[in-house]
């Protein structure tokens, strides 16, 4: 049983890890980064409403429209436009290192919104996330930025994908019980399309383009999410949060076998610092609830 889980959540690591160098796939030919992101919703939202019908799991209480509608604003539109824009910056490798600040933002909102403690494990974690995204700006290697380090919108777009990943958790938090993910993405994909939509050109390309995108709904959408929550029930949240991290290391193979992307020597270090601190935060608590919970409830939200 407990290898079986290990075995799904490495999958969906894997397949999350493939967004970063399949979205280069659609961007190489020209497609428009925001055009990407609204077509992973779309096609993603294809399989979440056909599973969400099959299993007659579709209302939701009329007052949670506001905010599910809010989660597709932010969350959906938010999370995979900031992500592929990241990609377009800096490198798919670069991009996903940014994207796991996201235990570093769930700490900051969670005690902002939640009056939960700061703990010394949570600071230590903080300060290893930023300080590898210091060290990560200082070194990318010439294949991400040249020698004068990373241009600032990779940043930007970088950790706003990882502020955005935060709020699945924030989401998750109110959500979490209520409503199965098909049913809530049911709900709100549509939202993050719509707002997406105005970026698409409707042009028509290369087949292989459409390919790429169509990957990544089925795939790392819809796929990565279904085969990590079964992965849940086979194994702790604490150590499916740790094997999902395996997604960067993934996407940063592939972005180096694919696109011949690198990271100098500080690059690294600061992958391995902002890694760290993600660890850090999964690690479980005696008298709190961990952080690695939290960020399986990021997931399954």
């Amino acid at each position: 049983m407990a290898l079986s889980g290990y075995l799904r959540i490495l999958c969906a690591a894997c397949l999350w890890g493939l967004i970063g160098p399949v979205s280069k796939l659609a961007l190489a030919e020209g497609m428009p980064p925001l055009e990407v992101a609204f077509w992973r919703v779309f096609s993603g939202w294809t399989f979440f409403a056909a599973q969400a019908a099959l299993t007659r799991r579709t209302r939701v209480a009329r007052r949670d429209l506001p905010f599910i509608a809010a989660f597709g604003l932010c969350g959906i539109a938010g999370l995979f436009g900031s992500y592929v824009l990241a990609v377009q910056a800096g490198g798919a490798a670069l991009a996903s290192v940014l994207l796991y600040t996201a235990p570093a933002w769930v700490a900051i909102m969670s005690r902002l919104l939640f009056g939960e403690a700061m703990t010394g494990q949570k600071l230590l974690a903080l300060v290893l996330t930023m300080g590898g995204v210091t060290l990560v700006c200082m070194g990318p290697g010439e294949s991400l930025g040249g020698t004068d380090g990373v241009g600032p919108s990779a940043i930007l777009f970088g950790l706003a994908s990882g502020l955005t990943y935060a709020l699945y958790y924030i989401f998750g938090k109110f959500y979490q019980g209520r409503y199965t993910t098909p049913t809530l993405f049911l709900w709100a994909m549509p939202v993050g399309a719509l707002a997406l939509l105005p970026a698409v050109t409707f042009r028509v390309w290369p087949a292989h383009v459409w390919l790429a995108v169509a990957a990544l709904g089925f795939c790392s959408t819809w796929l990565a999410y279904s085969v990590y929550y079964s992965g849940l029930k086979r194994l702790e949240a604490t150590r499916a949060a740790v094997v999902a991290t395996m997604e960067p290391v993934v996407a940063a193979f592939l972005a180096w076998l694919m696109w011949d992307e690198r990271f100098g020597p500080l690059g690294y270090a600061g992958s391995a610092a902002i890694l760290a601190g993600v660890l850090v935060t999964m690690r479980p608590a005696r008298t709190s609830p961990t952080a690695a919970q939290e960020t399986a409830d990021a997931h399954a939200s």
